[in-house]
């Protein structure tokens, strides 16, 4: 865990939130796109996953995990963040999470990678949606309401709206939290999460998570 957090991060988390880091879409569960009026219906959020090509200004030129090299254009007031490294024992009743998940053989869920919010950041894309990280992947966002280890592995479980959900953590699975960044980070082959914005002229950013001291966006 990191022991402090720039105040320049801490004065950005209130944006971050507002725009849900990770970006959460509107999805079903949450409320039926027929009774969105055009005017309150969000950008399609999109997600690139890759390594920095170039970064120069608002722009942020990035090859996919896909191969495929796209123009990031960073919007006015962009935020920028990192990941650093924690553990499942720092994962404790009252934290905020987000957890990307897949179907388990046995029933349940089991985690792909777990984020642990900072306080300043709780509720920040609250609920349970599908993720794009791996085939049949969803995102939780959700507070915890206990975490114990017991003799077949660590589960956590964790509520949101009113429901809750047991998530297994399988040894090895990415724990980290939000942690400071600068622009002297976007260097060439830094590996960035960018949840974006869908525009007809390519994806366009609120925020940006890149990888640094050899820790990487896991989600």
């Amino acid at each position: 865990m990191i022991k402090t957090i720039l105040p320049a991060l801490l004065l950005g988390l209130t944006a971050i939130a507002s725009t849900a880091l990770p970006a959460a879409p509107v999805h079903a569960e949450d409320q039926k796109a027929e009774d969105q009026k055009p005017e309150d219906q969000k950008p399609e959020q999109i997600h690139v996953r890759g390594s920095i090509v170039s970064y120069s200004g608002s722009a942020l030129k990035v090859k996919t995990r896909e191969g495929e090299t796209v123009d990031v254009t960073l919007a006015d007031g962009w935020k920028l963040a990192s990941v650093a490294n924690a553990a499942v024992t720092d994962i404790k009743p009252g934290d905020f999470v987000g957890i990307a998940s897949l179907p388990s053989a046995g029933g349940g869920d089991g985690a792909l990678e777990v984020l642990i919010f900072p306080p300043a950041m709780k509720g920040a894309g609250e609920g349970s949606y599908g993720w794009d990280l791996k085939p049949n992947s969803s995102m939780t966002n959700a507070t915890v309401a206990d975490a114990v280890k017991g003799v077949d592995g660590r589960t956590v479980t964790v509520s949101y709206h009113g429901k809750e959900k047991k998530i297994a953590i399988p040894d090895g699975t990415p724990v980290v939290t939000i942690a400071p960044a600068t622009k002297d980070d976007l260097v060439a082959d830094a590996v960035v999460f960018i949840p974006a914005e869908k525009a007809a002229s390519g994806p366009l950013a609120h925020q940006v998570l890149v990888g640094k001291n050899g820790v990487v966006p896991p989600m």
